[in-house]
């Protein structure tokens, strides 16, 4: 067994890899950028060597740096987590040249199965099932649109060399193909230097179920079950459970020896995901699912810990037995499953807004309660909850790398178990500083649809109408949270002489108080009334109750207008204003508190302005100076976290001047061009 290991990566991955290998008595080297320099992953490695500049191209993708660093601090071995390096062939070859362990598959495996075309190619030949498409070297955008018109819409494009939904679109209709496979190329040529594309028939109703394999030097290869990750949005994973549910154990033992098959077919060696589409009839008919080999990822995937939680394995560990030479700790016959679980990915992106990614300090970042997940003896399995992150309060969450914050693993007796564990955890998550999915997420799981394990690529898409602009406690109910915070925290700050007392005490007549605020864009007044009936009286908009609220452990619990919530509330200023962040186990709010004072004599500014959603490069622009516009056209394309983002209209106007050039880096806020209206 290695002695000391590199990780060549960031973030969680890199802290989950570290924690195996302290576990295991294995030291750890930590590479990190400009941006990382004070990072978790850091901090928890033994050594740490720094690798270049912010941006992946100047650090984490600068594999010479890197391999030097495992040199020159004694490594023996190299674990390159998932993303960056962890796919490319010619760095699991230098390491080899350089006397390192590469932990993962041979360099020739990476490659076979690197290139879609060419993996899919190899499928075809080892009689496992692909989707109907074309995978040819020809990349002539003429013939691709041929290709696409043949085979019917819809179709979907994706990147050849790539993965994680970045150079990917279904194009619905022939006029769309053109402006959608340049984009993809784009994307494309960014993320993986490869603007190579092919083109497939987008299945119907598809669900995306995945085999986990593990292969050793021995000649051994197992399948361990499989997950399914049909959640997504823009084509990468939101939420993954495994077992997949609906999977018959006919299904499962004929994809898993397919999986095998496909790694036997590369001479595969380590840990690997198979991935299929899966056709489906109909949603209560698992006996009508057919499936479809779509890729092949050659590491460990992020959705690895619900693997872990049903097998009990640490796959890790797995990793580096098998890297070391060791043989497979178990063989097919001996791997079970015990229970259900689900992880929910926790982004800094907003949901209501094209799931924008978002950019700012974790301000406050409050995890719920975590246990080991154990299988006991008998069999049963305990429940647990699991946190897998790479960032502590008080970290930047940057545009440099993605935007994924956490990830949350549950793992109960049943489906429905877990899903109450996952609802439970997320309402105990408490982050304010940035814009996340943690209640999105949280609507995700109350769908019908997903309740009853109706999966589809296309479910979030299908619930729309219960997953976005929701708002779970309502004006009356965040305003009555923050002005009995506002009360906790006047009591704190009160000496103990009379005139510094702030609970509206008054010799006769009664006191009152006004709260001006701003909820979901519309502005609002709050007046409490002190003593009357020797209480509080809260009036806001045409709702007028008792305000009755006491602590209660490290929160309040209020009563106002027939509800009765535990809440906690956070204060996060923005200018003059506070804006209040609301936790309670409904849901969470924010609500802005004006500060009227502060406004006073300010002008609004009118006029249409297109600003920087977020720190990013400006891709390109649709328009010129001089040209009309109208409300909702595209007018230009953003790259932030490794995604495109196109950017349109406020209003009508005409185009009086771009403000930048392509290729320019832009800060949040930055204003793109000006729009006479």
């Amino acid at each position: 067994m290695f002695h000391k290991i590199l990780i060549a990566n960031r973030g969680e991955i890199a802290c989950r890899v570290a924690a195996t290998a302290k576990r295991m008595g294995i030291q750890t080297v930590a590479v990190y950028s400009d941006a990382d320099a004070h990072s978790k992953h850091v901090q928890v490695c033994d050594q740490a060597v720094h690798v270049g500049g912010s941006a992946p191209k100047d650090s984490y993708l600068q594999w010479e740096r890197i391999l030097q660093a495992a040199i020159d601090t004694g490594a023996q071995a190299v674990h390159p987590g998932y993303g960056f390096l962890s796919e490319n062939e010619e760095f699991a070859k230098a390491c080899a040249a350089k006397g390192l362990v590469f932990i993962g598959p041979p360099a020739s495996a990476i490659q076979a199965m690197g290139l879609k075309a060419e993996s899919k190619q190899r499928m075809q030949q080892a009689g496992v099932p692909l989707v109907p498409g074309y995978h040819g070297a020809d990349q002539n955008p003429q013939l691709l649109q041929r290709e696409a018109d043949a085979m019917g819409y819809p179709v979907l494009i994706k990147a050849s060399a790539g993965g994680g939904g970045k150079g990917m679109r279904i194009v619905e209709k022939s006029t769309d193909f053109t402006d959608a496979l340049a984009s993809c190329q784009r994307e494309a040529i960014n993320s993986f230097g490869n603007d190579a594309v092919l083109v497939e028939k987008y299945v119907q109703r598809p669900r995306h179920i995945e085999i986990q394999v593990f292969a050793d030097t021995q000649g051994n290869c197992v399948y361990l079950f499989e997950r399914d990750c049909s959640v997504q949005r823009r084509h990468q994973k939101v939420l993954e459970e495994a077992p997949a549910p609906g999977m018959t154990a006919a299904l499962r033992k004929q994809m898993g020896e397919a999986a095998v098959a496909a790694a036997k077919a590369v001479n595969y060696v380590g840990a690997g995901t198979v991935e299929f589409i899966v056709e489906q009839a109909a949603y209560d008919k698992p006996e009508s699912m057919k499936f479809y080999f779509m890729e092949m990822n050659t590491r460990l995937q992020v959705e690895h810990p619900v693997t872990e939680a049903i097998t009990g394995l640490d796959l890790v560990e797995w990793q580096l037995r098998v890297a070391s030479g060791e043989a497979l700790p178990l063989q097919q016959d001996q791997l079970r499953m015990h229970g259900h679980a689900i992880e929910a990915r926790i982004c800094a992106e907003n949901p209501d807004n094209n799931f924008l990614p978002a950019t700012g300090v974790l301000q406050v970042y409050r995890k719920p309660a975590c246990s080991s997940f154990e299988v006991a003896k008998h069999g049963s399995v305990s429940g647990a909850v699991r946190i897998d992150d790479g960032v502590r309060e008080g970290d930047s969450i940057s545009p440099f790398y993605d935007s994924m914050v956490a990830k949350l693993i549950v793992h109960g007796e049943t489906r429905e178990q877990a899903l109450a564990y996952l609802d439970a955890a997320l309402a105990q998550t408490r982050i304010v500083g940035l814009t996340t999915n943690v209640q999105f997420l949280r609507h995700v799981l109350k769908t019908e649809s997903f309740k009853t394990a109706k999966l589809d690529t296309a479910l979030i898409t299908r619930e729309e109408k219960h997953l976005f602009a929701q708002e779970p406690l309502g004006l009356p109910l965040t305003v009555a949270a923050v002005v009995a915070h506002t009360l906790h925290q006047d009591s704190a700050l009160q000496g103990h002489d009379p005139f510094s007392r702030r609970d509206g005490w008054r010799a006769y007549g009664v006191a009152t108080r006004r709260f001006d605020v701003v909820f979901h864009d519309q502005a609002h007044t709050a007046v409490l009334t002190y003593g009357v009936d020797d209480g509080l009286y809260l009036e806001v908009g045409d709702v007028s109750a008792p305000l009755v609220w006491r602590v209660d452990g490290d929160g309040l619990k209020i009563e106002y207008a027939h509800h009765h919530a535990n809440v906690q509330v956070f204060m996060q200023h923005v200018g003059a204003d506070g804006v209040a962040h609301v936790f309670a186990a409904q849901g969470a709010s924010q609500i802005t508190m004006v500060d009227t004072l502060a406004h006073a004599g300010a002008v609004q500014e009118v006029g249409g302005r297109l600003t920087a959603p977020m720190p990013g490069k400006v891709v390109s622009f649709a328009v010129k100076a001089g040209d009309k516009v109208k409300a909702g056209q595209a007018l230009a394309v953003m790259e932030a976290m490794k995604m495109e983002h196109t950017m349109t209209a406020p209003v009508d106007g005409e185009v009086v001047e771009l403000l930048y050039a392509t290729g320019d880096q832009v800060n949040e806020g930055a204003e793109l061009l000006k729009l006479k209206v």
